[in-house]
């Protein structure tokens, strides 16, 4: 045997026993007369102690060996309350190399995270050699297993969508794959098994689920892989909102309690309306733990006389800032001109009035109006920012977000849960002047046929939901739009004929002429959930083998060059 027990098993019951152990050498100290090693393995860290210097001879860190010995009582003056293990150490009788390491290590293992990206991702198994890292993939595997677990007990059926399918607009770039039978054809790997999870449901089966692997080219971000992605994919079928929110509350609450020690919002969680949102947070992902709230102040400025603010959009945030020196508000000026703002205006109530550079502004019975308007009180400060309808409401929920990081008012032994539902429909595009879908182009708009067919299509609802955790967007999901004649209305409203609509999405529109349930469903992300729960600040953290933020696989050297005989088997040409 290689090994009886592994490096974090070893107590002082196991005193007196002759074990082998087996790991990595993490660390070896010369106390002259005993040498002392620090053996790892996935679990944890045993201390063995070598009599003999000889057997360690050629040995460096980060040698695979094997070493057998008897496990004995340390001294008191030498326990280790840190480890597990610390009570007890393994004094070796012999020691065997299983795979020597030869090279010179391109970092400390467990300095690995303070090493540049590059070289991390270049030498990624060493990188998750780091306990941190380990930790952290390990934490996926019991998450994703606690995911799968309790969406049986809930009664959902696990199946497997493809992984080849073909191309459909749904929001990002598609990464394609050409067909070597198909001369001049295409697969594409799946953005999201949306359409395949609906026919599903077009199918009889009547709860579905996987841990669904997506694929989308995009452009990476701190919480986003320029790659593939995986996400908790469920689907219901006769089932309505509520009851694909309670699913996601359950196990989303169930999760996060079960595999942190932080306060989780208990269900039902809050529900906040898109605009409701936009308006009070500055986005569609508020975190909650931020206290603070943004206030609508454009009719209240309408009757001042402030050119600055004169017919443009006011938000107001309240703050306690009493105590804070000048450097503070200097420091508040300097970060919102970082973002784009020409400047920052503030007011604070100090003994009853007001003090700031837009006091002078307002008439008494204005700045009574103010304070009860925003239930100022005492020593508290009232900060505006003024800009375009486009932009005012992005920079006060960054202002927001400053304010509440600065001032410490954010609870980081919380995860904060809401959902936010009643999105629009449609948007018009800035650039192009159309009209287009705003989310998922699948979703069934409030009021069915009737407010396609009436209202302004900027004025449409949809049922669509996002879950919201601390400022990350977990989930995306909707009530489907399970109708070939709203789905055809709701497409030509975005400019698809039916002709277009049959071609781009053909199998589910088809299939929905056959007797088509209503469903509804949703898809937090995994990884998101898991950088969440590890503590992370980036989801490349929390994956095993990830991209770079440039969309490159330095381990594996991907993307690469194929060979002439490989392109003219696919049929392509490079141009």
């Amino acid at each position: 045997m290689l090994r009886t027990h592994h490096c974090n098993e070893l107590r002082p019951e196991h005193i007196g026993i002759k074990a082998t152990l087996a790991g990595w050498v993490d660390t070896i100290r010369d106390h002259g007369s005993v040498k002392f090693l620090d053996l790892r393995d996935q679990h944890g860290v045993t201390q063995i102690v070598f009599h003999d210097d000889s057997m360690l001879e050629g040995i460096g860190r980060e040698t695979v060996i094997s070493a057998t010995g008897t496990v004995r009582e340390r001294d008191v003056e030498t326990v280790n309350p840190k480890l597990d293990t610390g009570m007890v150490e393994m004094h070796a009788d012999s020691l065997t190399v299983l795979g020597p390491c030869r090279n010179a290590l391109p970092f400390e293992i467990r300095e690995s995270v303070s090493t540049r990206e590059d070289v991390r991702l270049k030498y990624r198994f060493l990188d998750l050699r780091n306990p941190a890292i380990h930790k952290n993939i390990v934490l996926r595997s019991k998450v994703i297993n606690f995911l799968r677990q309790r969406m049986e007990e809930l009664g959902f059926l696990e199946i497997q969508t493809p992984i080849l399918t073909a191309s459909s607009p749904e929001g990002a770039r598609d990464y394609l794959v050409p067909s070597r039978k198909h001369k001049g054809k295409f697969y594409a790997l799946p953005q999201a098994p949306q359409q395949f999870k609906q026919m599903l449901m077009v199918s009889g089966f009547d709860k579905y689920y996987q841990i669904a692997p997506c694929f989308r080219d995009e452009d990476a971000r701190g919480d986003r892989s320029p790659g593939e992605f995986y996400q908790l994919d469920f689907e219901m079928a006769f089932a309505e909102q509520e009851d694909v929110l309670k699913i996601a509350e359950t196990v989303l609450h169930d999760t996060f309690a079960g595999f942190s020690d932080k306060r989780v919002s208990p269900a039902p969680f809050k529900r906040v309306t898109y605009k409701d949102a936009v308006m009070k947070y500055g986005n569609d992902k508020p975190d909650l733990r931020n206290p603070l709230m943004i206030r609508d102040l454009t009719d209240f400025f309408a009757g001042v006389e402030f050119a600055a603010f004169k017919n443009k959009p006011v938000r107001g945030i309240v703050a306690d800032c009493s105590g804070r020196s000048r450097s503070f508000f200097e420091s508040s000026l300097k970060y919102a001109t970082s973002i784009g703002m020409k400047g920052l205006g503030y007011i604070t109530l100090t003994e009853g009035d007001f003090k700031g550079p837009i006091e002078k502004f307002l008439t008494p019975d204005q700045k009574k109006q103010l304070i009860g308007d925003c239930e100022l009180k005492e020593g508290q400060t009232l900060f505006f920012i003024c800009d375009r309808p486009d932009l005012v409401n992005r920079l006060a929920g960054q202002i927001r977000e400053w304010l509440g990081e600065t001032l410490g008012l954010i609870d980081k032994d919380a995860f904060e849960f809401c959902f936010i539902v009643d999105f629009p429909m449609y948007e018009r595009n800035p650039e192009t002047k159309k009209i287009e879908f705003t989310h998922n182009p699948f979703s069934m708009p409030q009021g069915g046929l009737a407010a396609l067919e009436t209202k302004n299509p900027l004025e449409i609802l949809a049922h669509q939901y996002d879950v919201v955790c601390n400022g990350v967007e977990l989930s995306s999901g909707a009530v489907r739009n399970h109708s070939p004649e709203i789905m055809k209305k709701a497409f030509e409203i975005a400019g698809y004929s039916e002709e277009e609509l049959s071609l781009r999405f053909g199998a589910l529109y088809t299939a929905f002429q056959y007797g088509a349930p209503p469903h509804a469903g949703m898809a937090p992300g995994v990884d998101r959930i898991i950088m969440l729960l590890a503590g992370e600040e980036t989801i490349r953290d929390v994956i095993a083998f990830p991209l770079n933020g440039n969309a490159q696989d330095l381990l594996m050297g991907a993307p690469c060059e194929v060979t002439e005989h490989q392109l003219r088997e696919a049929n392509i040409k490079i141009r």
